[in-house]
């Protein structure tokens, strides 16, 4: 307990890269803010920075420390979390990494849904891409990840998973929607606009797209599923996004519809943790709430056919 604020000093130089910019930043000088690191040096037994000519940096020591600090401070929380529930209080934080596809109805709903019973906790939402929230669980930057088609999965503890077949969307006057079934053949003889390549939605079209001989060519590519949601009534064009991220009530100029999973594979929506890692209270109970909502949509799931 008693290295916390030098583990805060210890993060606040590696963000910043140099001991003057993080003096600034933690608001102290920097000849204290460099004795303190050098006492803490001296008394770890090893230095934990490379001095570099434009700065400093983590040497091997170091990152060692900062998975420790990490650790201490997740660890910290669970118990504050632990010991404010015994309190009666119910505080804490939850912190989660998510896919784009969350954020406009399902993550908000939750969230407000929680904090109705649960007033005093808080929540920090990170949107990150499948592989950048992986990531965020392994630097404990995130409790949870609700990501579509992680990549890895090797330090990733799965939860729940939700199956979420590949929509097209497109305006309410497109061809596709006298369609009864929605074939990819049909939705790239259209002007497509596309998610970038690091999303699940785009690595499951370029599968299908193999299937059946023909390349993915966007007239439009984007990392924002919010640009494609309203472009495609601009130029009558076709976008691709997940059930979850879509509602009947967004707009009325809009509709989508599934992809058949003959050409395009019906991919997983997966809540997760990092292995082996205790939660804090507010977090493990969070869960458990999306497990429970998340369990109710796929029972009103419709296949794709």
């Amino acid at each position: 307990m008693r290295h916390l604020k030098t583990f805060e000093f210890i993060e606040a130089v590696m963000r910043a890269g140099s001991i003057r910019r993080a003096a600034e930043d933690m608001n102290i000088t920097a000849s204290a803010l460099n004795r303190r690191i050098q006492n803490f040096e001296a008394e770890f037994g090893w230095e934990i920075f490379e001095r570099l000519p434009r700065g400093m940096r983590l040497n091997p020591a170091g990152e060692l420390l900062m998975q420790h600090i990490r650790s201490q401070k997740n660890d910290l929380a669970r118990v504050q979390s632990q010991a404010a529930d015994l309190s009666g209080e119910r505080r804490g934080h939850v912190s989660i990494a998510c896919s784009q596809a969350l954020l406009p109805y399902f993550l908000p709903r939750q969230i407000a849904v929680y904090r109705a019973a649960h007033p005093g906790v808080t929540f920090s939402v990170h949107v990150r891409d499948r592989e950048q929230a992986e990531r965020d669980l392994a630097t404990f930057s995130s409790d949870l990840a609700l990501v579509f088609e992680p990549v890895h999965l090797v330090e990733f503890d799965v939860i729940c998973a939700l199956p979420q077949p590949v929509n097209a969307v497109f305006s309410a006057g497109s061809p596709l929607a006298g369609k009864a079934t929605l074939r990819l053949r049909d939705c790239l003889s259209q002007p497509v606009i596309l998610p970038a390549t690091p999303y699940g939605v785009r690595h499951l079209l370029e599968i299908g797209a193999r299937k059946i001989g023909l390349n993915l060519s966007p007239m439009v590519e984007t990392e924002s599923f919010e640009m494609i949601r309203h472009y495609v009534a601009q130029e009558n064009a076709v976008g691709f996004q997940i059930p979850i991220g879509l509602e009947k009530t967004m707009r009325d100029d809009i509709d989508f519809r599934p992809i058949s999973d003959r050409d395009v594979p019906v991919g997983q929506l997966l809540l997760g943790q990092m292995k082996r890692r205790a939660l804090p209270v507010a977090s493990s109970r969070f869960a458990d709430q999306l497990v429970t909502a998340l369990s109710a949509a796929e029972l009103t799931s419709v296949p794709t056919g």
